[in-house]
């Protein structure tokens, strides 16, 4: 990984935070929320929304003026395509899916790169979590689910930066990923609010590389899977998780949404990644 990969966050005091600088973008119970800023001279702000069948994304991007209006555009179409593209060929809940197909034993993950990396990813975090995250625990055999989310962000990040395009936010759900600086120059404001508790002041981060991951916001229960029992997951309200990559946070987020406070485990001698909230039922 880049030394310009390394995630960098600082925890801010609240009480200096407000009420200015505000945030620049704000993750909720069920919501993220962007409350925007003005970009410098010699930068180019845009903000652009895109739903797929499965997901609902917004980008952020601060990119250089020499890119141009056009440049800009074609970086964010890239990225908006990669997104959809992801949606189409990697859905689980898609027929024709490489993921159904895979299950269904028509193909090999090795015949398809992408396929094989996201296969290695899921392999690799049940590894990592003690089998709380496994990919191959559910009906019908293997289901991504827990991290393609992320991954799919990921790879249109990577589209961003093929293009030019450094500085940027890509939000999903209560989930994100930042690169580089906001458009006010600063790095990205990110307002991280408690999941059930609206009363309670935001922990509030200040980042330029890093992603936030986050599993059981959507005020279903049962939705995560105890793979060892195959019962709904009840011990955590939520699960939030800091740090370098996206389907990692999201993985290590949804295998301590199942294994409750004994996942806290996986963040200690010298991870890099950190568990945000934890919260029991």
């Amino acid at each position: 990984m880049r030394i310009d990969e390394q995630p960098r966050t600082r925890w801010v005091d609240t009480s200096v935070f407000q009420p200015h600088p505000r945030p620049d973008l704000r993750l909720g119970a069920l919501h993220h929320r962007v409350d925007g800023g003005t970009a410098t001279e010699d930068r180019i702000a845009v903000q652009h929304t895109v739903r797929t069948a499965t997901a609902e994304y917004t980008l952020l991007l601060n990119a250089p003026e020499r890119l141009g209006r056009r440049g800009v555009g074609e970086a964010l179409r890239d990225a908006v395509a990669e997104l959809r593209a992801i949606d189409l060929t990697y859905g689980p809940t898609r027929p024709e899916s490489l993921v159904s197909r895979l299950r269904r034993g028509e193909i090999s993950a090795e015949s398809y790169p992408p396929l094989a990396d996201l296969v290695d990813r899921c392999a690799a975090m049940r590894a990592a979590t003690d089998g709380w995250f496994d990919a191959w625990a559910v009906p019908g055999g293997f289901d991504p689910g827990g991290l393609l989310g992320g991954w799919a962000v990921e790879q249109a990040a990577a589209r961003l930066r093929a293009t030019g395009v450094h500085d940027y936010a890509v939000l999903t759900g209560a989930d994100l990923v930042v690169r580089g600086h906001a458009p006010h120059g600063g790095p990205w404001r990110v307002a991280v609010h408690h999941p059930t508790d609206r009363r309670r002041a935001p922990l509030v981060l200040e980042m330029t590389a890093g992603a936030v991951g986050t599993s059981g916001v959507t005020g279903r229960q049962g939705h995560v899977v105890d793979p060892h029992t195959g019962e709904p997951a009840d011990h955590l309200v939520s699960a939030t998780v800091i740090g370098p990559d996206l389907a990692v946070a999201d993985a290590y987020a949804t295998a301590l949404y199942a294994a409750g406070p004994a996942g806290l485990a996986w963040f200690r001698d010298g991870s890099d990644y950190r568990a945000l909230f934890a919260h029991r039922r």
